[in-house]
Order: structure tokens, then C-alpha cells, then sequence
């Protein structure tokens, strides 16, 4: 049994694929738009050794495997085409592969290994760190001119990503009601994004905090270049170090996803506490569809490459852990497919800028980004993971609510 025969027991052969193995053998067609490419020994042993995403993961930043044309594209592919093999298949593939995942191979140095408690201060510090700090190069490169690295918000098909992220922010302001004036306190606060907008379009003071030491110089440059300083305070450190209370309203927008499950109480209550009565958090953030499965995959590529200690829950849970915490819920959206969107045009900017990608950050580093983007967007494509905005107020016990009567921000 050669390569090619093996592959074309989990996939047929298609049009839209061809498969190269490292011993010349091949399946599907040489036309097809998309080609996968063993290049040696090494990706069967990554595969084997570590079964599913991790494994391939492993095989394509060790540059043994290839694929040609879109990766999206190829695992749609892959995707509507695959197949369970049968008994007698699987027991042939055990036999001719099975050796093969004895010779485990060393994971890539790309994947991280954190020391400490999960989701201690100084844990939670590298985990950003570990993402975040790559380079502001890279992501200006990515991100575009917004540097918004959350979903974006697109008000019609063909928006420019700069249009879909500016309309995310002003929809998060307008669902928060901000008035000049008000006190605003956003957490996990990227690059300032969020900050920057609501204190130059709506007046509001804002206090905002990002672990990331790349992100806060940056951002507190541009608050410098817009002329925000007397609005905006962008704070390099924990968002649980912030002493100030009395906010209006808190924003919360691709946070949660780090918190981890166990600790959402105290983060919720934390929030609450920050806000006078009456005042209003809107929680922006990554779930699952799948409520059976668990909510961290410590053995998958995302929590290995991308989000250390990562974890995601569905949107029921969060809904269930704010109200908890007696933040009244009043309005929740799926944005799933904004996101999926946003994630093309991510991708379509590192494309554009492969070249100085692979020379700012290597070839490697580059190859896990390429990975991670096709990935992620094929979740929120094919409704594995989705992204809810939850708005939540902080209800008075009388049962004010500073909430109008009907959604009045719009689409």
C-alpha cells in the first residue's frame, strides 16, 4: 500500500484535490485548485504520533506537510468529501501505519508550555504575552489600519475589513448608550481600539487595560497622535488591578475567552462591582456549539499555538453565569458569520504581505498564523464556534434598568 492508496480510503478521490505523497504516489486530480503535499517521513510520524488537528498541525509548521492554493479551501474540501473507512480499511492503515506513531517526534518550539496556576496573574501575563507580543509589524500588517483583533461588524457584503471593524465599535457604543461625559472602563483592551472610538466620537472617559506591553505602547502612542489624552487612560496590566469604581459602562470585547470557565463568577461579579446602578456591560465574546464536549482542548492545536489556556463555553453558560452574578440580560447576537468574513480578509492580508510576515516574524511562526486563520474560520464557517454579544445591566433591586423600551442602536 502506497501513500496515495491509504488517503484515498479516509478521501476519495475528488476534482477539487490532488494528494502528492513523499514516495511519488498520487491521488485525485493534477488540475485540481488544491493540492495537500507530503514532503517526507516525518508528517506520518506527526500524525500518527498525535492524532487529528494537533498532528497535522505539527506536520505543517515543521514544513512537512504542504498545501497549495487556500488551505480554507482545502479543508472545506477535505471537510465535504471525507469519509469514515471501513473495518477492514482501518485495520490495513493500522498495520502499514502503526509503526509509524512509535517514533514519536519532539513537538515544534512554537508550542507553548506555561508554568504555574492556570489563570494566575503572572500565568495569564504569559499567556498574553505569548500571543500578543509578536510584533506590532506584523499585526499592523495583518490587522489593518484598525487594528481591531476581534470580529468585526460588516454592514453590507462588500465592506472594507477598516468600514466592518469601525461599525463594531460604534455598535458596542451604541448598545452601551454612551453620552459624553459617561466613564467607560474596557477590558482587554487590545491596541485601544474600542477606547480610542468611544472617546472621539461620543466624549466618554475611559479607562482601558490590556496585559500586552506590545499593545499599550502602541496604543498609547496613537491616543497621543489623536489628541485623547485627556480621555483616554490605556494602562499596560491586569484588569483585576483597577481600583476605580462608579463606571457607567464596562466593554468587554475578546476577553471571556481567556478568564477560563471556573473563574467566570468571580470575573462577573468583578465587572458588576465596577458599575454604578443602572449601568450597562456588553460582553463580546467566542462560544462553542457543542455543549457536550469540554470546554478546553489542552491537547489541540488552538490551545497549543494560539490561546494558551484558552477555554470556550456555549452561549447559554455565559448567559446563565452573568445572571449569576445579577447582571440582567438584555439583548444577545450572534455574530458568527461577521466573523468568519473578518477571518478571510485577516487571511487575505497576510497573503498580501507573506513575504514580509515570514521576514518579520520567520517562516515558521508565519506558517502557525496561516494555520490558525483557515482554522478558525472554517469553525465559525461551518458553526462549530460562534461569536454573542451579551448586554447586561446592572439592575437596581428596585428594578431600574436604564434600558429603553425597544434595541435602539440599530443594526
Amino acid at each position: 500500500m502506497n501513500i496515495a492508496d491509504a488517503f484515498r480510503m479516509v478521501v476519495p478521490d475528488s476534482p477539487e484535490l490532488e494528494f502528492v505523497g513523499y514516495d511519488g504516489s498520487r491521488a485525485g486530480s493534477p488540475d485540481a485548485p488544491y493540492r495537500i503535499t507530503l514532503t517526507s517521513e516525518r508528517a506520518l510520524q506527526a500524525i500518527a504520533g498525535a492524532p487529528g488537528q494537533l498532528g497535522i498541525a505539527r506536520a505543517y509548521v515543521n514544513g512537512d506537510v504542504d498545501i497549495s492554493g487556500d488551505i480554507y479551501g482545502a479543508f472545506d474540501v477535505l471537510y465535504r468529501s471525507a469519509q469514515m473507512p471501513s473495518w477492514s480499511d482501518r485495520l490495513a492503515l493500522a498495520k502499514q501505519f502503526g509503526p509509524h506513531a512509535l517514533k514519536r517526534l519532539p513537538p515544534p518550539p512554537e508550542e507553548v508550555r506555561l508554568s504555574g496556576r492556570r489563570h494566575g496573574k503572572n500565568r495569564d501575563a504569559a499567556a498574553i504575552s505569548h500571543h500578543y507580543d509578536v510584533s506590532n509589524r506584523f499585526y499592523e500588517w495583518l490587522l489593518g489600519p484598525t487594528m481591531a483583533y476581534t470580529c468585526a461588524v460588516f454592514p453590507k457584503p462588500d465592506s472594507t475589513l477598516e468600514e466592518a471593524q469601525d461599525e463594531k465599535f460604534d455598535l458596542v457604543c451604541r448598545k452601551l448608550g454612551l453620552q459624553s461625559g459617561m466613564r467607560l472602563l474596557d477590558v482587554g483592551c487590545g491596541w485601544g481600539g474600542m477606547a480610542r472610538h468611544a472617546a472621539a466620537n461620543y466624549g466618554v472617559k475611559v479607562i482601558a487595560v490590556t496585559l500586552s506591553a506590545q499593545q499599550a505602547t502602541w496604543g498609547q502612542q496613537m491616543i497621543r497622535e489623536e489628541g485623547l489624552t485627556d480621555l483616554v487612560d490605556l494602562r499596560c496590566g491586569d484588569y483585576r488591578d483597577v481600583p476605580e469604581t462608579g463606571f457607567d459602562v464596562v466593554s468587554s470585547i475578546g476577553l471571556t475567552e481567556h478568564i477560563g470557565r471556573a473563574n467566570y463568577p468571580g470575573y462577573f461579579s468583578f465587572l458588576r462591582d465596577k458599575l454604578v446602578e443602572g449601568g450597562r456591560l456588553l460582553n463580546h465574546c467566542i462560544t462553542r456549539t457543542d455543549t457536550k464536549q469540554p470546554t478546553m482542548y489542552r491537547r489541540g492545536f488552538i490551545n497549543r499555538y494560539i490561546f494558551p489556556d484558552g477555554e470556550l463555553v456555549n452561549v447559554g453558560h455565559l448567559i446563565e453565569a452573568m445572571e449569576h452574578q445579577k447582571l440582567e440580560v438584555q439583548h444577545e447576537e450572534n455574530l458568527r458569520v461577521h466573523y468568519a468574513m473578518t477571518l478571510q480578509k485577516w487571511s487575505e492580508n497576510l497573503d498580501d504581505h507573506w513575504e514580509d510576515a515570514v521576514a518579520e516574524v520567520g517562516l515558521r511562526k508565519a506558517r502557525v498564523w496561516r494555520l490558525y486563520l483557515a482554522v478558525s474560520r472554517f469553525g465559525f464557517a461551518h458553526n462549530v464556534i460562534q461569536l454573542h454579544q451579551v448586554l447586561s445591566t446592572r439592575t437596581s433591586p428596585d428594578g431600574y434598568a436604564n434600558i429603553p423600551l425597544r434595541p435602539d442602536w440599530g443594526s
